[in-house]
């Protein structure tokens, strides 16, 4: 979990659907499946916490659009290779300051039952 520097606003997106077509089997490639997303950002400033404004923080609307668009545009193998590059266009994109992506398959295709499988990763913008 992130925690904020000095009291810094942590926006989360928890359990974002959507179907994509990432994977190591060519199956997963072809067929696709459901993948859900977890975020967690720390925006620069947010002074929404005074001003009430959405222009002064970081729309999770325009972060749930764009990041559904972004995993639908590719294709992976791994999930760690898709995380890293969701993780780095969103701070590229948006006013963060860093963020945390995970990325879980609920039925990850292997020969044995489970509640999913993850890949997750940090990353913080240097300046």
């Amino acid at each position: 979990m992130l925690r904020g520097e000095n009291g810094d606003v942590i926006i989360r997106l928890e359990g974002v659907v959507a179907h994509t077509n990432h994977g190591v089997t060519d199956a997963e490639q072809e067929l696709g499946q459901r993948m859900i997303f977890d975020l967690e950002m720390e925006p620069f400033d947010c002074a929404a916490t005074e001003t009430d404004d959405v222009s002064d923080t970081v729309d999770y609307g325009e972060v749930t659009a764009w990041l559904v668009e972004s995993a639908m545009a590719t294709r992976y193998r791994t999930l760690e290779r898709l995380v890293t590059v969701l993780a780095e266009g969103l701070l590229v994109t948006f006013r963060l300051r860093s963020v945390r992506v995970r990325a879980i398959k609920p039925e990850p295709p292997v020969p044995v039952t489970m509640d999913g499988a993850s890949v997750e990763v940090f990353r913080r913008r240097e300046s």
